[in-house]
């Protein structure tokens, strides 16, 4: 496979996670807002941070409109992060390789390119009407998953996208744990309530109120987030499958690179494999999860300088 095609493969399961974990976000933002109460954490801070460029002071001017958040989010041609750009990218992308895709893919990838680019959509959500234009959208992007799930044949293609996929979810999993724990101290303990942002943010609000009924809220989401390997959304089970298809794709391709890719994600997995709550509460939870976020992005550019020939 040549370097520019497992490139494209790679990115557009990126974009296209990309673009569904902000929707759900925004979703759940918007949603929870509607039903704010004086003692909700719900806000749009967490969202701002991880999916705009705007400075710290920008960002508070637009805290209390939620419709101001949600155009910059969708469609702002400044925000790089927008989703509108996110939708535009993977079509580029699945447009130069449809060779490597089925049909069904490249017909769903444009078909949501086209969406979110129509003036109805842009003016629908310029007029302060958005909570339509995200559930559709939200809704494709769940549709695109099932696609491409159901069409896409086991081969290389499949193992750089789904490779792009996880690492992306891994990501963003990281991310948000952050920010919500940044706030607080570990031993600070908040209620449900505090956290169902969060847990729906990444569908797991039911999952939470099924299996855990320990007393430390803070402990069950914890280990949720970071351990549950039942999970779609945590840390380690979208680490495990990353190992899944980071396996084929080396043993596919033979690098003279091979030996220190593998090392190098191999810490990373150890790092949550072997890890314990007990042990993060002593080094702190933020520097565990910066840590874990610096040494995938680094294992990232090491990747794709060795498969997708980045200089």
């Amino acid at each position: 496979m040549l370097s520019r095609i497992a490139d494209s493969l790679f990115w557009l399961n990126r974009y296209m996670e990309r673009s569904e974990g902000m929707l759900r976000l925004m979703r759940t933002n918007y949603v929870l807002s509607l039903d704010k109460g004086p003692s909700d954490s719900n806000n749009w801070k967490a969202l701002l941070q991880i999916y705009s460029n705007l400075s710290l002071a920008d960002q508070q001017l637009l805290q209390d409109s939620s419709q101001k958040i949600i155009s910059h989010l969708l469609v702002d041609p400044n925000n790089d992060n927008s989703l509108q750009l996110n939708l535009n990218r993977a079509r580029e992308n699945a447009r130069g390789m449809q060779d490597h895709i089925t049909k069904e893919v490249w017909e769903q990838v444009n078909h949501m390119y086209h969406k979110i680019n129509s003036k109805n959509t842009i003016e629908t959500i310029l007029n302060n009407q958005q909570l339509a234009p995200i559930e559709y959208l939200l809704k494709n992007s769940l549709l695109y998953t099932g696609i491409t799930d159901s069409t896409m044949p086991r081969g290389m293609s499949w193992c750089f996208m789904n490779l792009g996929k996880y690492m992306e979810r891994c990501l963003l999993t990281i991310e948000l744990l952050d920010k919500y724990f940044s706030e607080i101290d570990f031993n600070e303990e908040k209620d449900i309530l505090y956290w169902r942002t969060l847990l729906y943010s990444v569908s797991g609000y039911e999952f939470h109120l099924k299996n855990y009924r320990e007393s430390s809220v803070n402990f069950n989401v914890a280990h949720q987030i970071i351990f549950n390997n039942e999970f779609p959304y945590s840390i380690f089970y979208c680490l495990t499958r990353v190992k899944k298809y980071f396996e084929i794709i080396v043993d596919e391709n033979k690098t003279k690179d091979k030996n220190m890719l593998v090392k190098e994600f191999g810490r990373i997995y150890s790092n949550v494999e072997f890890t314990d709550l007990q042990w993060i509460k002593k080094t702190g939870m933020s520097m565990y999860l910066q840590t874990s976020k610096y040494n995938l992005l680094q294992f990232t550019n090491t990747l794709s300088q060795t498969f997708f020939s980045y200089s």
